[in-house]
């Protein structure tokens, strides 16, 4: 049967760093001493006033392209994860594929907050077992949150970032591939977080829209025990299907918003906690983009080798969750050398 790999990486951070003395100086409190112990958050890059999401993912997808052999008129399918698109409508899968020159690729969205990247890989690992026209797909995961934070609510403002990740998934017959994935979510939580301007529910030329709701909003608390508690779960579910232990498992892919969770669901699982590859020092958090440009960033590093077993584990808003476990399919530090 025909799976999926993934055969080049990409990642794209717009602009100059942007350190946490910026929030130091503007709240006049220190703010970097806790981002840095707490969210293991150093800096963060921040989109141009002319860039939109498609403007952070062409250079993220080029790059993957390349390290695939791949050009864009190679590609059959465009699925790009953002809950940050250019437009309501069209997708901003569309508008990439024109920036990329991509002609012969279908294109969609996948929006399930920062789960979106682990979600939009459960799709096309689907597209490329079930349907042999598909043999070649990029997948992107892009944020560009500034144009929606409240720079006055630091507490929020300076955790979130911009920044893009994409991956080519190729079909294969060899032996490393996808080896299971699983979706979970709890709808319950979706007026806890979010950005609630801008559609049906509320359109954001309703005269009577508060400004807020235009912004990136935290309307209620989410319980801190919310990943710590299904991220061990869902983790060892795809690795109970794919019949491999957890001690196995090479290297981990964490949303990176909070350090502590990471540790934490590390920890339960009784693995080393330098397991996981974190980029939110650098880059800080980029929703959908931060499990690919962490992918993307360990590759670049060699960090990954061939054959190694590796764990996706996305979260966000909704509530939405997605893991998935896969073996890396080629040695980046022999190609890059």
């Amino acid at each position: 049967m025909k799976d999926a790999t993934i055969q080049g990486t990409g990642l794209y951070a717009p602009g100059d760093p942007v350190p946490n003395s910026v929030f130091d100086e503007r709240h006049g409190e220190d703010i970097d001493a806790f981002l840095r112990a707490k969210r293991n958050i150093r800096q963060r890059h921040y989109m141009s006033a002319e860039q939109a999401t498609s403007d952070l993912i062409v250079p993220a997808a080029r790059d993957a392209l390349a390290e695939a052999g791949c050009t864009a008129a190679d590609l059959d399918l465009l699925i790009v994860a953002t809950d940050t698109p250019d437009y309501i409508s069209p997708s901003t899968a569309a508008v990439l594929q024109h920036k990329l020159g991509a002609r012969n690729a279908g294109v969609f969205d996948v929006n399930t907050a920062c789960a979106g990247f682990v979600t939009a890989m459960d799709i096309a690992w689907k597209y490329l077992r079930g349907d042999d026209r598909y043999r070649h797909i990029l997948v992107a995961g892009a944020y560009g949150m500034s144009k929606y934070l409240d720079y006055d609510d630091y507490k929020i403002a300076s955790l979130f970032a911009d920044g893009a990740g994409a991956v080519v998934v190729s079909s294969t017959e060899g032996p490393y591939r996808v080896l299971a994935s699983e979706l979970y979510a709890d709808g319950s939580y979706h007026d806890y977080m979010g950005i609630y301007a801008g559609g049906t529910f509320m359109p954001a030329s309703h005269a009577t829209v508060d400004s807020r709701d235009t912004l990136l909003r935290f309307a209620k608390k989410i319980p801190p025990e919310t990943n710590p508690d299904n991220w061990p779960r869902l983790i060892r579910s795809v690795l109970a299907r794919a019949g491999r232990p957890v001690e196995d498992v090479a290297h981990f892919f964490f949303t990176q918003i909070n350090i502590a969770s990471i540790n934490t669901t590390l920890d339960l699982l009784g693995v080393p906690t330098d397991r996981a590859h974190n980029v939110m020092d650098r880059y800080a958090y980029t929703g959908s983009a931060c499990i690919p440009m962490a992918i993307a960033d360990a590759a670049d590093e060699g960090v990954l080798k061939e054959g190694d077993l590796i764990v996706l584990m996305g979260s966000g808003g909704g509530i939405s969750m997605a893991a998935m476990a896969m073996e890396w399919s080629y040695d980046t530090a022999s190609q890059n050398q």
